[in-house]
């Protein structure tokens, strides 16, 4: 008996039965699972290291640090002085910080300010722009000291570094890398609604060991809220911040608990005063 061979199925040999659609979605979804698992796992660890680093050590490690995408002012500005003094003022309500704070202002037309490892705060020209009053600027610097005192800003850094380093694995070339970048920029500036009112509280009490008084210390979020709601300051400082409304109403009765009087003198920013002078 003669064996004849039969030809193999010509239109499904090595097919999977399943849609092709739904192979790619279930290889987008585990891949997505794994690199979210393996996110989770590296920024656990990296607050779990960073909350045994003193701060001591984090300001001896970032004493001259500054990050090479933030471009400072003409060092003549006097706008940057009279900011420093005031910072400088502003620190001895907190004696026994481990840091030495300096103080950058960057030529962005965006209202914002930042708290960054090392004692480094940095603030825009947009936001020097809007404040009419020393007290008001008073209480910004006092809340980015805030974000140090509750060590707000190494723990972001902890974040965006873990985040960059998962960005940059999966990326390839200058691409992936200038993407990691962004995210590790957007961590530094995304603190929690927790973090952004205990640094509230913080920057309130500072502002009444200065003045005796916070009258003013919402002055910055009143303009704000007089500009467009739709303009693009007033989202781009909303996209970093909590709700400015919300925020002038929980300060005033944080103060109100504390019997911290909501009136008295002001002052305008020295820069303003000697022009008028």
């Amino acid at each position: 008996m003669k064996y004849v061979s039969k030809a193999p199925p010509s239109d499904d040999i090595n097919v999977s039965p399943e849609h092709p659609l739904k192979e790619a979605a279930i290889l987008i979804s585990g891949l997505t699972a794994v690199f979210t698992l393996l996110a989770a796992a590296l920024i656990f660890f990296v607050d779990l290291v960073v909350f045994f680093v003193p701060p001591e050590t984090e300001a001896r490690l970032f004493a001259s640090w500054w990050p090479i995408d933030l471009y400072s002012t003409e060092a003549e500005d006097p706008r940057a002085s009279a900011t420093r003094a005031l910072l400088e003022r502003l620190a001895r309500h907190w004696p026994d910080s481990a840091y030495t704070f300096r103080l950058g202002v960057m030529e962005d037309d965006s209202p914002n300010a930042m708290a960054l490892p090392g004692g480094l705060i940095v603030v825009t020209t947009g936001l020097l722009d809007r404040v009419g009053t020393e007290n008001e600027l008073a209480f910004v610097l006092g809340h980015e000291l805030g974000h140090f005192q509750n060590r707000d800003h190494i723990q972001a850094l902890g974040r965006g570094i873990a985040l960059s380093m998962m960005v940059a694995a999966i990326g390839s070339g200058d691409g992936g890398g200038a993407l990691g970048l962004t995210v590790a920029d957007l961590t530094l500036r995304g603190f929690s609604r927790a973090q952004e009112g205990a640094a509230d509280r913080f920057g309130l009490e500072i502002v009444q060991r200065e003045y005796e008084h916070v009258n003013e210390s919402w002055g910055f979020f009143d303009r704000l809220l007089e500009e467009d709601a739709t303009s693009r300051d007033l989202l781009i400082y909303l996209s970093t911040h909590p709700s400015a409304d919300d925020r002038i109403a929980t300060l005033k009765a944080y103060a109100r608990e504390r019997d911290w009087p909501l009136t008295g003198p002001t002052a305008l920013p020295a820069w303003q005063a000697a022009h008028e002078d």
